[in-house]
């Protein structure tokens, strides 16, 4: 028996078989979509605002980023790809600025030279906390001198941010007391629902003032984000001959008994920041290499003499003929602003604010040794 089927039926036969297939295919479609919608939305929900880079224990590692934290012993650096990375100085960590031009060789810094805001490479080995401990430390001229003119405007703006910051606390406590008040006359009788509505303007004033205090602190506090909150606890004035930056025996005198008293108070998270000084006389530039010299010859005796630790100095900078105590005009005067001071730092978050008094020793100008 022969079956004949017409073009028509043929058509029809194969668009029911394509439509069995779609169906049957269906389920293992919509699986591979859902899969992949899951896996999208996890990869977006894993993504964190804030993220720590940690180093194998023992595994090499170079990592190039801006200091936003600066300790005696540590510093934490911020890539670009927004990671933060602990990083570990010891004393046989080497520091080098690089100089760019041709016939300009790279000149060996210290540690001190590590200052918040500045973009720096670091190389080392990982330790078992996940943090580098850095061998090799390089950082580009331009770099230090934009990172030292930042913290030469760090103590105004954190007095500003402190002073800022204890306004809105304060008013903070005014409008808690406030709103309890108005609480309180809420439930008494209807003649002092006119005392109630005042208090309630008051709360309104006062919140108005918390939040521009507030918004003052936090734009304060982005301008110094990072930086750490340290007291003066000692300072000590040493004079140099005019366009000298030799230390003579009087100075050297007044060092030693400087750091045997710095040494005896058994300070902790202390740091020793040096800056030098110079009259009006001469040239700008030759006073600002004049000024470096002075506070280098102070930290050099500081090292030497009596095994200073290289991380705990801040940094060695010179003003030149800015910042001077004293005129110009006059020998006298002059005499006053060749000078290196050595300020000892504490941190306050490792050490209690105390209220000494701040203690300067003044070291005459005597012949050069």
């Amino acid at each position: 028996m022969r079956i004949s089927i017409t073009r028509t039926e043929l058509t029809i036969l194969a668009t029911l078989l394509m439509t069995l297939i779609a169906l049957a295919l269906a389920p293992a479609w919509w699986g591979i979509a859902l899969g992949q919608e899951s896996n999208i939305a996890q990869s977006q929900n894993s993504t964190s605002p804030t993220q720590i880079r940690t180093v194998g224990d023992g595994q090499p590692a170079t990592i190039e980023g801006v200091v936003i934290k600066r300790n005696s012993d540590t510093f934490t650096m911020r890539g670009s790809d927004g990671a933060e990375t602990i990083v570990v100085l010891t004393d046989k960590t080497t520091v080098k600025t690089v100089r760019k031009g041709l016939f300009r060789r790279d000149k060996p810094s210290g540690v001190g030279y590590i200052l918040r805001g500045l973009r720096l490479r670091a190389e080392g080995v990982g330790n078992p906390d996940g943090q580098l401990v850095a061998s090799s430390i390089r950082f580009d001229d331009e770099d230090l001198r934009t990172a030292q003119a930042l913290d030469a405007r760090v103590d105004p703006v954190e007095t500003q941010a402190n002073a800022t910051q204890a306004l809105a606390e304060s008013n903070k406590e005014r409008i808690n007391s406030v709103e309890q008040n108005a609480q309180r006359l809420s439930g008494q009788i209807d003649e002092l629902s006119a005392v109630s509505g005042a208090a309630v303007a008051l709360a309104a004033n006062a919140q108005a003032t918390a939040d521009n205090a507030q918004a003052d602190a936090d734009t304060a506090n982005q301008r110094i984000n990072g930086l750490d909150d340290y007291d003066v606890v000692d300072n000590f004035t040493i004079y140099f001959a005019p366009g000298s930056a030799l230390l003579s025996r009087a100075a050297q005198k007044e060092i030693d008994e400087a750091a045997a008293r710095v040494q005896g108070e058994n300070l902790k998270g202390w740091l020793v920041a040096v800056v030098g000084y110079a009259d009006s006389t001469g040239r700008t530039q030759r006073n600002l290499s004049l000024s470096e010299r002075r506070a280098n010859a102070v930290i050099n005796y500081l090292v030497i003499q009596h095994s200073l630790p290289p991380r705990r100095l801040v940094q060695p900078f010179g003003y030149g003929s800015q910042n001077p105590v004293a005129t110009n005009d006059n020998s006298e005067g002059r005499s006053k602003n060749r000078r290196a001071e050595i300020r000892v730092l504490v941190n306050k978050g490792i050490a209690p604010r105390t209220d000494s008094a701040e203690k300067t020793a003044v070291v005459p100008v005597t012949n050069q040794p």
